[in-house]
């Protein structure tokens, strides 16, 4: 009798997390440690599963839980630029976040970059879609109000809502409007809540 053997790949198919969050963050640490909780908890409701991380790897939140994700055994990268690599980095404030998004980018299998936008908002927006669409699992940074501009992070937890995706979300202060000033959600900064699992 002939039977087949199927790649182990196979048997138990990668889990995808796509990422969206706030870019202004305080209380780092514990927001962190929220994430740390929230992906082992995700481990064990997909037990063998790799983690596949997509990501535009913006400042915040989204460097935090690639950071994060990336400690885990055969832990890949996926990447999905807003704009174009070489316009994308002028949204970074500083050299050394310049140089943190350059390292990440090292790790990534795969690039995929947005034509740019007249409006720059569109783009984020744009790349946010995207990440939905690659996800089985949503991982959001968030302080649980409407977004505060186009693309932002309510936005895309309301899309990931309407299409039934699971949602970790971290419980994390977002930016005072108009600036990039953090602000911290008080003693429920970092805690975890988990939608549709």
């Amino acid at each position: 009798m002939y039977s087949m053997t199927v790649p182990a790949a196979e048997k138990c198919p990668r889990l995808i997390l796509g990422v969206t969050g706030h870019r202004a963050l305080t209380e780092v640490e514990r927001v962190r440690e929220g994430v740390a909780a929230a992906l082992a908890h995700i481990e064990k409701a997909f037990p063998g599963r790799k983690l596949t991380i997509v990501s535009a790897l913006a400042e915040g939140a989204d460097r935090l839980v690639v950071q994060e994700a990336l400690k885990k055994p055969g832990a890949e990268l996926e990447v999905i630029l807003p704009m174009p690599r070489k316009e994308y980095v002028h949204d970074f404030s500083t050299q050394e976040s310049k140089r943190e998004f350059e390292k990440l980018m090292g790790r990534a299998l795969a690039v995929h970059e947005i034509p740019l936008r007249a409006e720059r908002a569109a783009c984020y927006e744009e790349a946010g879609r995207w990440i939905l669409a690659r996800s089985h699992v949503v991982f959001a940074i968030w302080d649980g109000n409407p977004e505060q501009g186009v693309g932002g992070t309510g936005a895309i937890v309301a899309l990931a809502r309407a299409k039934g995706l699971p949602i970790v979300w971290i419980h994390a202060g977002n930016r005072l409007p108009g600036t990039l000033e953090p602000t911290s959600l008080g003693g429920a900064q970092g805690g975890v809540t988990f939608e549709g699992f």
